[in-house]
């Protein structure tokens, strides 16, 4: 009895209730492997060209770390990765919490590893204001598709990053292409600002919808609806199609209110059922004719283009605060600021004025 108690899983507390097989092995002796010591920036690098998927989660990890050493080592992988990637197709995947899209993207990667595809899902999970944790569950979700020895699944936690896309997404993108990844898809949490971001960092953007929710009025305003290559029913199955029908002849007469995209691109409304596995297969037709045309009319380049030149504003962006915040007269200024604030000495636009000007 002792003895099945200290064998026993954390995750199978009550007898007859095993834990799942949820893992994917291989990427498990990887990780195993590389945990007995530190790689270096040689070994991780060399790793993520041959494609194993250890190295990668590792050089991940790096990117997202805060540590100056890491960010050091992080940059060099990254430069050394640059070379091989930009070779994949990058799809964002969107949808308010509750429309399916765990479960649409493991039906949607299944399909496209039996088409031969290696297919990497990036998905940005919400971080408390309160405890700053995230849950980080998207792997149990995906069940399926993370035991596939052509996926890899990473989940990210978005931090304080606006929008929650996690602040090294798209660096990301690049080790995963450099990997061997064919499609990229990229999972926003699904709470509005976060919409623009992956949209700035895709080539084809999905958007989920549920019918029923309300949602067709909103298709007559701007926002989510004008950047959608795309528009995906979910949940249309059982009671629940004739709804999702009605569904679709609304947002495709919202979407006739716009005017024609700059990618020459008409969107496309479709219906789907993430959870009997139906229609999937024609979303992917639809999204091979997209990369068709944009590629055709050379909107593709141009769009990749124009997204670095955003990225390169958004990283200056990025530094400038973050150098401003680490100067040492800053720090300083910014105490005596703040408690002059609560004695209503100041104002918040004169306290900014006067940290700002340490840096002219």
């Amino acid at each position: 009895m002792a003895e099945n108690k200290k064998n026993k899983s954390a995750l199978a507390e009550r007898e007859g209730v095993p834990q799942p097989t949820t893992l994917n092995l291989k990427v498990v002796e990887g990780l195993k492997k590389f945990r007995k010591k530190t790689p270096s920036v040689e070994s991780l690098l060399k790793g993520i060209l041959n494609q194993d998927q250890g190295a990668l989660s590792q050089s991940i990890t790096l990117i997202e770390s805060t540590a100056l050493k890491h960010q050091q080592q992080a940059k060099q992988i990254i430069e050394g990765c640059l070379p091989h990637a930009n070779k994949s197709i990058r799809v964002g995947i969107t949808g308010v919490p509750g429309v399916g899209k765990s479960t649409f993207i493991e039906s949607f990667g299944k399909l496209l590893i039996s088409k031969g595809k290696k297919v990497a899902v990036l998905t940005v999970d919400p971080s408390s204001s309160i405890s700053k944790g995230s849950i980080l569950g998207d792997k149990t979700r995906m069940e399926e598709l993370v035991k596939e020895p052509n996926a890899f699944i990473r989940p990210s936690a978005s931090g304080d990053t606006l929008g929650g896309v996690a602040r090294k997404t798209r660096e990301t993108i690049i080790l995963c292409e450099a990997a061997g990844f064919d499609v990229i898809l990229i999972e926003t949490v699904g709470v509005g600002q976060s919409e623009t971001a992956v949209h700035s960092m895709t080539d084809f953007f999905l958007l989920l919808k549920l019918a029923g929710a309300g949602d067709e009025l909103q298709g007559i305003k701007r926002g989510i609806m004008e950047m959608a290559d795309s528009i995906v029913i979910n949940k249309a199955d059982g009671d629940n199609l004739k709804a999702a029908k009605m569904a679709k002849n609304e947002f495709n007469r919202a979407l006739h209110l716009y005017p024609a995209k700059e990618s020459g691109w008409a969107p496309k409304t479709l219906l789907c059922s993430a959870l009997k596995n139906e229609g999937i297969a024609e979303i992917w037709e639809v999204v091979s004719n997209y990369f068709e045309t944009v590629k055709g009319n050379g909107y593709f380049q141009y769009k990749r283009k124009e997204q670095n030149k955003f990225w390169l504003m958004q990283t200056i962006e990025s530094r400038l605060k973050s150098e401003f915040y680490a100067n040492p007269s800053v720090k300083i200024e910014l105490e005596k600021q703040l408690k002059a604030i609560d004695e209503n000495k100041t104002t918040p636009f004169a306290a900014a004025e006067k940290l700002l000007s340490l840096k002219r």
